[in-house]
């Protein structure tokens, strides 16, 4: 017993430096104000924001809505493949990510310009040029092609663990094709969706650089007022502070509805 507690000392120590005590900061920063007196204004002045936060909760839900639709068939694909042909499709899947997050989101930047390499070809044919750049939609694709893999990478973990015989079955017993994936296949892989729900939706509502880039001024999610109370021209640690702590029960909130939603596939599944 001493020497379980003993090899869980470190990890105790770290979490508490490098969780328990920023943690605590941020708190300590939300309910005071500069001078460093007790306020509640800090959490009262977001409701002036709140316009910002609802926008990043749906363009985060559309994005990862998106990823899931895009991500089900590819993953379910993926684990039926043969094992030296997987590993060379995730190492493709993998590949952009290779490269520096703000290149990728500069590439698309380039790609949707009203002068950009789209526009330009679309030109070729008589059509355009359309407003890309600089709109919610934009924010949105920067999103799904960023955090796409990681919603493929757990779906495709969870539906390899499916038997090939479990769906034959479903099918000699009558099933149809959306009476399998509705009965079968979703059921089963429902860890892995939980999994890649909480990984896109995540980021998503809390990224600055891609609705920045992508999303002009007029697409401030709560990533960029975030930013602009630490680093802007604001410089107000305390709102940023109580803006983060407001984004983090959010997360909470997110990974234990997903959390919900992944047990009672389990439970689903054992049945």
């Amino acid at each position: 017993m001493i020497k379980k507690k003993s090899l869980a000392a470190p990890y105790l120590v770290w979490m508490v430096i490098f969780m328990v005590v920023p943690l605590l900061i941020v708190i300590g920063y939300a309910l005071t104000d500069k001078s460093g007196a007790f306020t509640l204004s800090n959490l009262t002045t977001i409701g002036r924001y709140s316009s910002v936060f609802a926008r990043s909760l749906i363009l985060a839900a559309e994005a990862t809505v998106i990823c899931l639709i895009l991500a089900f068939p590819l993953g379910y694909f993926l684990s039926r493949l043969r094992s030296s042909k997987q590993h060379t499709m995730l190492m493709l899947i993998m590949l952009p990510m290779w490269m520096n997050f703000l290149l990728r989101t500069y590439a698309w930047m380039s790609l949707l310009e009203n002068n950009g390499l789209i526009n330009k070809f679309l030109g070729l044919f008589g059509i355009g040029p359309f407003n890309m750049i600089n709109t919610s939609g934009a924010v949105v694709l920067g999103m799904v092609y960023n955090y796409l893999p990681y919603m493929i990478l757990p779906l495709y973990t969870a539906m390899t663990k499916i038997e090939d015989s479990v769906i034959e079955a479903a099918q000699d017993l009558g099933a149809s094709t959306w009476g399998t994936l509705t009965k079968v296949l979703i059921p089963m892989a429902s860890p892995g969706i939980a999994t890649g729900i909480t990984m896109v939706f995540v980021p998503s509502v809390s990224t600055f650089i891609i609705s920045r880039m992508l999303g002009g001024g007029s697409n401030l999610l709560i990533g960029d007022l975030i930013e602009l109370q630490f680093l802007g021209n604001s410089y107000n640690f305390n709102l940023g502070a109580a803006m983060s702590l407001v984004l983090m029960v959010i997360v909470l909130l997110c990974m234990s509805f997903t959390n919900t939603f992944d047990e009672e596939g389990l439970e689903g599944g054992a049945m």
